[in-house]
């Protein structure tokens, strides 16, 4: 190593304004931090406006062109990403341009895989760039086959790429199976990796005993970091003093709630159900999983954001779950899957709630949605082994017994033995990955000493 270090190097990190995305970047951004890098978190506008403005974090805000209300306020998803485009990149440009004039050095900026336009602003100025990858890189590697013409759409057989478990065709990402659907999301999926080549770094958000065949071909492609799992240190290695959380939350959670009620409950015996920030579930569906939980006869924690409370049935919440079950808005998914009373996870198998749950070593029963969560589901299920799938029917419904079935499996059955002893295995690696000498450590070292002595 050289013996010289001239400067304190100082990184932009730019996520995909939505929670899933800022998230990993953010906690990314701590661990750098705490290596002596500076750190500025670039967000959007609207987005700026509802985080708190800690004190070891600094934070810029650039325009999307929707800065009263942000994605939601956008007619469609191809109207956004057109928009952010051309709108951001010129917001990027003029910041880079007021650091500049304040003598205020950038030496890279870690964007968003799917801002690809980042990585052109930051080589208009000489900056490196680092494409950091939110989803799995299993996912990742169909999406790029995708991108190379090597998988054709739209799909007429199962997918296998890279030694990877056969992919029926319902078991790809939405974007891949479901050809045509929500064209704009679909173009930042599959167009991750039209400049990529020119990055500097590719990081992604993952260990390497999770994913080892795929992070060993993609370290053939790209100067390859893996840097995972992005969880709050406290719940892993312990290394950064008071990092018990993400910083942030879009939604206001009932912790307190949650916490007292779950601490009433015996160990794992409570099935937590949670779909995430983005998840709209159809009323029918909502209704199938509402029965299925009251049919399942167990204690179960129900997160149903604000806006979907509307589907639920009518007076489910106060007549039907008082002894069993506890209905709210948001929660603290962390602390809630760290609880004892947690034995399983109900989830839509978005990457980041996959993490916290193998992290955390809780099993899980899959029903997945769309976008990458159908490819997470399958892994969690048959190639991780640490919990089942609620299959949908003809119609794409979770039907009621179908959850209780899966229910069943995990809080009383043989194949929920398996599924927790799984879990608690990855937990062990999760957390030595991150550790002092892990895998992620040691590639997060690497980055470091490259961008302190502009390797």
């Amino acid at each position: 190593m050289a013996e010289h270090i001239t400067k304190t190097p100082h990184v932009l990190l730019f996520p995909f304004p939505t929670q899933g995305h800022i998230n990993p970047i953010f906690q990314f951004g701590k661990r750098l931090l705490s290596k002596g890098v500076k750190t500025t978190l670039v967000t959007t506008i609207y987005i700026n406006s509802t985080l708190p403005h800690n004190t070891t974090t600094n934070m810029e805000a650039i325009s999307d062109g929707f800065d009263e209300g942000g994605i939601s306020s956008a007619d469609s998803s191809e109207s956004y990403v057109e928009t952010f485009k051309e709108v951001g990149s010129k917001s990027l440009t003029n910041l880079i341009k007021k650091f500049q004039s304040e003598g205020n050095t950038i030496d890279a900026i870690i964007y968003d895989s799917f801002i690809i336009w980042a990585l052109d602003v930051a080589m208009e100025f000489g900056i490196k760039g680092a494409s950091f990858f939110t989803q799995a890189c299993a996912v990742n590697i169909i999406y790029y086959h995708v991108h190379k013409g090597i998988i054709t759409l739209p799909l007429d057989a199962p997918v296998s790429v890279l030694g990877l478990p056969q992919f029926e065709c319902l078991e790809t990402p939405s974007f891949v199976h479901n050809y045509g659907s929500y064209p704009g999301w679909s173009e930042l999926m599959f167009n991750q990796f039209a400049n990529i080549d020119q990055a500097r770094w590719v990081l992604t958000n993952t260990f390497y005993q999770l994913e080892e065949e795929v992070i060993e071909w993609m370290r053939k492609m790209w100067k390859l970091k893996v840097i995972g799992p992005t969880i709050p240190s406290m719940y892993l290695d312990k290394q950064l003093e008071n990092d018990k959380d993400y910083g942030f939350s879009l939604f206001k959670p009932n912790h307190i709630e949650c916490m007292n009620w779950l601490n009433d409950k015996p160990e794992n015996s409570v099935v937590y159900v949670s779909f995430g920030s983005l998840a709209q579930l159809g009323p029918d569906q909502m209704k199938e999983i509402a029965w299925g939980l009251t049919d399942s006869n167990v204690n179960f924690l129900w997160v149903v954001r604000a806006a979907e409370q509307g589907k639920l049935p009518k007076n489910f919440v106060d007549e039907k779950i008082p002894r069993k079950g506890l209905v709210v808005t948001w929660c603290i998914q962390l602390d809630v899957l760290a609880h004892e009373s947690v034995g399983c996870f109900v989830t839509h198998c978005g990457f980041n709630s996959t993490l916290e749950a193998i992290s955390l070593g809780v099993p899980v029963i899959g029903i997945p949605q769309w976008t990458d969560q159908p490819t997470n589901a399958k892994l969690l299920d048959e190639f991780w082994g640490v919990g089942v799938r609620v299959r949908a029917d003809e119609n794409g419904i979770a039907r009621r017994e179908n959850l209780v079935s899966c229910v069943k499996k995990i809080m009383e059955d043989e194949e929920g033995v398996v599924a927790r002893k799984n879990a608690e295995k990855w937990k062990e690696l999760a957390k030595g990955a991150v550790d002092k000498g892990g895998s992620s450590y040691n590639d997060i070292d690497e980055f470091v000493f490259e961008l302190m002595h502009n390797a």
